[in-house]
């Protein structure tokens, strides 16, 4: 790992670079755009002469391409990348190169061959390299390369015209190049089948002594192509626990889940599911500890696929900001409401509405009703009728609507909230349509999908009173009757909306009710709940989970068994529903026990609200008694089989299963402890406690 400084942009010491004049179009246009685009970053690396310097030594800076290096590597064919792994290979054993720590006069290094690449791929015909396709007769020809720059002591750096990577004082420089010059390709090839074969073959298991060469290439090949798949598993498994350890120990911020999101996306579509979940923990651990703050809204309005400008708060936010956010938010969905994700959208358009209400500015009335209005809507859509009604009433009440037409509710924002707006908005546009088709197309087109937010109010509030068979219907559709006569400018889309209500409200007429009784309830307008925006991104969290499972499962299924329903059954248990628990456990358990290769659970800081208190309480005992286990991961990981065993064992406790039933668990119990390695405490402490309370009861 390296510090670095980020430079966005290109550095004038490699200005020439770009528009460099090349033959074989190497690299083409598109690369050049995308290395320059992602600038360079500048290194805490001292110059290997600067190295016995005191300060130097410590603040000597250098540019690094890095970056644009990688870009470059990509871009190769796969002869190129080939060659310049088996060059690093061969410099590397002949130990023709030197450490970084090493302070005297140079040799070779990475970077020298790394560079000779970079030439000899925009120096040779594409032709050069894929003709003959024989690696070893090009490596030999790139190493003769090598001696003429050490013969010369000149290695041009690839991006500065002016710089000069090899040393005026090049330490054992004659014996490398005459090394180099008698690399023939014939000692080239023994040395590879000696040093690069033979120790491959040493590790595969169907190699046997007295195969040919060829045979025991393809049997190396098809043993590694056959345990690849074994380790990227284990690297995303451990990927999966460094993002942990990430989220857990530095709480994201808005940039830092920017970033994150983006960088996950270029690597691989499991591990952006795996991160947005633990960002879902994360952000519920948060909101429970110290409230939703607008930081916490901004991520996770990010963490559900919004753009959120991170340099905003250069300036001060206020409630039209924020009513303007609702509405970039509310214009991404347009239906009915009914997965975890959208409700937890739902919760947060509430969380930046009552922000806007709580902004200085916000007691300016068109703000006030809107936001109102906008929050009725989200209160309705998910049953809360009362706190629907309530906030229609606060509008309904507001003394001075004259500054309302500048904020007007816009039926496009509108989630799925009845037959009538629906048929409204269409007849709309349709009206627009015939006026565009009547009159010149060029008129100035006047907003039709739009309500006017006070006669909005009123209709709302009617119909929640009509789905709860309200007795004051009627006396609050004279109010909104006589807010008709007395509007000075509506839209067509009050005239039509009234339309449909006054219809529907003649065939089934309420009882009457004195109009001024209104006004003596009182309105509590409540805060934002909290505990179920908690529950929903814990729920969420879940279900992103048990995706990673399932696209583990199609990808390394053949390499090892993996059950997808472990967190379901997690989040089961938590919930109190102890049949479903048992009955995943135990399916879990049967397919586990006896299995290889399972997956782990991570019990870092951001799980342990879906964590059983028992287990949350070993945890916590482990790391007192044992602070060194916060350094080991192994230590904070329950397998899978574990986790069903001890989830299974609460269930059947809970429910009064048979002691026979128990009994059987406890075998299972037994089983797991004789094969889980012992370095594994935390699951043989679960274990110890599940066996413990099986023979107690």
């Amino acid at each position: 790992m390296v510090l670095c400084c980020r430079c966005l942009v290109w550095q004038s010491q490699a200005a020439d670079w770009p528009a460099r004049q090349r033959n074989y179009g190497w690299p083409d246009s598109a690369t050049i755009e995308h290395v320059v685009s992602r600038g360079c970053d500048i290194v805490g690396v001292a110059h290997r002469q600067c190295r016995q310097h005191e300060w130097m030594s410590k603040y000597q800076r250098r540019l690094s391409f890095s970056r644009a290096e990688i870009v470059l590597i990509n871009s190769w064919m796969p002869v190129q990348q080939i060659v310049y792994h088996m060059l690093r290979l061969f410099v590397k054993t002949e130990r023709l190169t030197d450490s970084v720590d090493n302070s005297k006069a140079a040799t070779l290094s990475n970077y020298h061959i790394k560079t000779l690449m970079l030439w000899a791929s925009e120096l040779k015909p594409r032709s050069w390299w894929s003709d003959s396709l024989n690696l070893i007769k090009i490596s030999v020809k790139l190493l003769h390369t090598l001696s003429v720059w050490l013969t010369d002591r000149h290695c041009q750096h690839y991006f500065i015209n002016d710089c000069n990577l090899m040393d005026d004082n090049i330490m054992n420089m004659q014996m490398i190049v005459i090394k180099l010059m008698s690399t023939n390709e014939a000692r080239l090839s023994s040395w590879f089948v000696q040093n690069y074969i033979d120790k491959c073959a040493e590790r595969c298991p169907f190699v046997v002594f007295g195969m040919k060469l060829q045979n025991v290439v393809s049997a190396v090949v098809d043993w590694r192509l056959a345990n690849s798949l074994l380790d990227l598993g284990r690297t995303c498994a451990s990927a999966e626990c460094i993002i942990q350890h990430t989220v857990s120990d530095l709480s994201l911020t808005l940039r830092s889940c920017v970033y994150f999101k983006n960088m996950f996306a270029k690597m691989d579509a499991c591990l952006t599911v795996y991160f947005t979940a633990v960002a879902f923990l994360d952000v519920a651990r948060r909101i429970s500890s110290n409230g939703f703050s607008d930081e916490l809204m901004d991520i996770l309005t990010a963490l559900l696929g919004y753009y959120v400008d991170i340099p905003r708060y250069t300036y001060q936010m206020n409630s039209v900001f924020f009513l303007n956010t609702v509405s970039k938010l509310m214009n991404a969905v347009a239906h009915k409401f009914v997965s975890t994700m959208q409700l937890a959208e739902i919760h947060l358009w509430k969380a930046y509405l009552q922000r806007a209400l709580r902004c200085r500015d916000s007691d300016s009335d068109s703000i006030y009703c809107l936001a109102n209005v906008y929050l009725a809507v989200l209160y309705y859509i998910t049953g809360q009728y009362q706190t629907a009604i309530d906030h229609c009433v606060l509008v309904m009440r507001s003394q001075d609507h004259s500054q309302c037409s500048s904020h007007v509710v816009q039926g496009e924002l509108l989630p799925k909230i009845d037959d009538n707006i629906d048929s409204v908005l269409g007849l709309a546009v349709f009206y627009q349509y015939v006026l565009l088709a009547a009159f010149d197309h060029h008129q100035q087109r006047q907003p039709c999908s739009v309500f006017t937010t006070e006669l909005f109010a009123y209709y709302l509030n009617i119909k929640i009173m009509s789905v709860t068979k309200c007795p004051m219907i009627t006396g609050i559709f004279q109010r909104y009757l006589k807010c008709m006569y007395e509007m000075r400018q509506f839209f067509v889309g009050d005239i039509l909306v009234f339309k449909l209500l006054s219809s529907s409200l003649e065939q089934n007429i309420c009882s009457e009710l004195d109009v001024e009784n209104c006004d003596r309830f009182v309105i509590c307008v409540t805060e934002l709940d909290t505990s179920e925006l908690v529950e929903l991104l814990q729920k969420s969290a879940v279900e992103h989970l048990t995706t990673c499972r399932q696209l583990d499962a199609q990808q390394f299924g053949s390499v090892g068994t993996i059950v997808t329903t472990d967190y379901e059954a997690l989040y089961a248990y938590k919930l109190c529903d102890y049949q479903r628990c048992l009955q995943l456990s135990t399916q879990n358990v049967q397919r586990l026990l006896y299995a290889n290769c399972v997956s782990c659970v991570v019990t870092l800081a951001v799980f342990m609200q879906v964590l059983d208190d028992d287990i949350v309480s070993l945890i916590a005992l482990m790391l007192v008694v044992n602070p060194k286990c916060r350094e080991m991961d192994r230590n904070v990981m329950l397998t899978q089989p574990t986790l069903s065993l001890y989830l299974m064992t609460q269930c059947q406790l809970k429910l009064r299963h048979s002691v026979t039933s128990l009994a059987q668990t406890l075998n299972h119990i037994k089983h797991a402890q004789r094969i889980i390695p012992p370095h594994r405490t935390l699951d043989h402490l679960t274990l110890h406690l599940a066996s413990r309370k099986i023979m107690w009861y």
